[in-house]
């Protein structure tokens, strides 16, 4: 048995390594993909103030702290009793879909669209932000920088902070939005709209016009029939920040839909031994293993996940692209994983188009941002990280202290089927013990279509950290391994 690892993965957030198997033939046995970080949000959030947790829970991610933000935020809504005033909920929204703008520009233009706008054979120095510019030019390059400085203008504005915004208090939000400050995010609101456009025009022209790129996303070794699940509208529209949550079975029919404090009637989390991160699966189909098929629990979350869960866009120019998906790629539900990256970019079309809708309604500048709140309890909110569903689920004591926290991050949701993701991906490319570093750059594209955040999954601690260290000499001989 021969072992080859990518160590480490890159072009995701977070750290991890990829371990290939592969038998006397050459062929991969299997593969898996190890997360050797951990770390115990869950419980050191224990003994916390409630109203500290909206701040402390965006250190779990730099890159998607919005997010994690406003789950903790809603959470303390439930867990207070309060509605929010419908100004409050629109500015949240607004604050989400700038988050979204800086979010999936990152992605498509540094994280994954280097494997297509460069190529996935290309050498791994050309294979990143720089390649992107120098294949589709400075001017590009310029805009892409620009636009996504928009959505973080657009979380500073409303959020206190670009990166780890303070707005979010249970009953609302800390302070409304003056007319200056609606004018200048109607007018990024405005521009992103055409960027968005723009981007799924580069998709369209180097992606769908290539025949090899085509064949790769309908045909390749990147295909799971896989449960869906999403945030949707009262339409059954994708909604990124509100909703009750929908499932999907493979075939596309509606298997369930709940609303967030009911998610534990739904969910629940396998944990294997070889990994950090707990493994998602649907209560009432059952853990079956790293198998997908309407008689295995597994489901997807993210951008492909929350399209295949809906019935469209709530935009009009995001929703025809979303018909015109579904036209090319052979109708719903779309279950090839590269086509994680066309979702993606509708996606950031919907967070455009609906930024300028909010920042010109009449009741974004209300004052009227927050009501009282009531005893304290428990409570769980849900939102659409950028990555896929999270879940913040809090009780508090009767001072108001955080008893109890659990976490289901959107990376946590897709760990069963990145897994299943990485191992056929690397099955179907490498053959006959022919590794390059092109095939092993294609299996990372397996786990880069989900915008992976390892950082986010691995959350969990139970008693002491079960770490492990290898200590190596100076020539990189492993002399000492050290457990806890």
């Amino acid at each position: 048995m021969k072992k080859v690892s990518i160590d480490p993965i890159t072009r995701l957030e977070g750290h991890g390594k990829i371990d290939l198997f592969l038998n006397d033939a050459g062929e991969v046995e299997n593969a898996y993909l190890a997360v050797p970080e951990l770390r115990g949000f869950e419980k050191f959030c224990e003994g916390r103030k409630a109203e500290d947790m909206p701040q402390l829970t965006t250190r779990i991610c730099g890159v998607c702290p919005v997010a994690h933000h406003f789950a903790a935020t809603k959470a303390l809504d439930a867990a207070f009793h309060v509605e929010p005033p419908s100004a409050a909920k629109k500015l949240r929204e607004l604050m989400y879909s700038g988050y979204y703008i800086y979010d999936h520009i990152l992605h498509f233009y540094f994280l994954g669209g280097p494997d297509f706008i460069v190529g996935p054979d290309a050498p791994p120095a050309e294979r990143n932000i720089i390649g992107v510019i120098n294949k589709v030019g400075l001017d590009i390059g310029k805009q892409v920088i620009k636009h996504r400085a928009y959505g973080q203008k657009i979380t500073a504005i409303i959020g206190g902070k670009a990166t780890h915004p303070v707005c979010g208090l249970p009953g609302g939000i800390s302070k409304p939005l003056s007319e200056e400050d609606r004018k200048e995010i109607e007018n990024m609101a405005k521009e992103s709209v055409e960027f968005a456009q723009f981007s799924l025009q580069i998709f369209h022209d180097i992606v769908l016009k290539n025949e090899k790129y085509v064949d790769l996303i309908t045909k390749g070794p990147y295909t799971h029939k896989t449960y869906y699940m999403g945030l949707v509208d009262k339409n059954n529209k994708v909604n990124f920040y509100d909703g009750d949550v929908r499932v999907v079975d493979p075939s596309g029919k509606e298997f369930a839909k709940f609303q967030p404090a009911q998610y534990l009637d739904y969910i629940e989390e396998h944990v294997e031994p070889w990994s950090y991160v707990k493994f998602p699966y649907l209560k009432k189909i059952g853990w079956h293993g790293f198998v997908d098929g309407s008689q295995s629990g597994v489901y997807r979350v993210g951008p492909l996940g929350r399209l295949n869960a809906s019935d469209g866009m709530a935009t009009p120019l995001a929703n025809e692209e979303y018909k015109q998906m579904y036209s090319t790629l052979d109708g719903k539900p779309v279950h090839n994983t590269l086509a994680f990256h066309w979702a993606r970019l509708i996606e950031l079309q919907y967070a455009t188009e609906r930024a300028l809708e909010l920042s010109q309604d009449p009741e974004i500048t209300s004052k009227n941002v927050r009501n009282k709140v009531g005893e304290p309890g428990e409570g769980v909110g849900i939102v659409e990280a950028a990555r896929g569903t999270l879940i913040h689920h809090y009780k508090l004591d009767k001072d108001a202290l955080v008893e109890k926290v659990n976490l289901i991050v959107a990376t946590t949701n897709n760990s069963a089927a990145i897994d299943m993701s990485i191992r056929d991906a690397a099955k179907g490319l490498i053959k006959g013990g022919n590794v390059t570093e092109g095939l092993l750059n294609m299996v990372e594209m397996a786990f880069r279509a989900y915008d992976p955040c390892m950082g986010c999954a691995t959350h969990f601690a139970i008693g002491q950290m079960p770490l492990e260290v290898n200590i190596y000499d100076a020539n990189h001989n492993l002399i000492r391994t050290v457990k806890r």
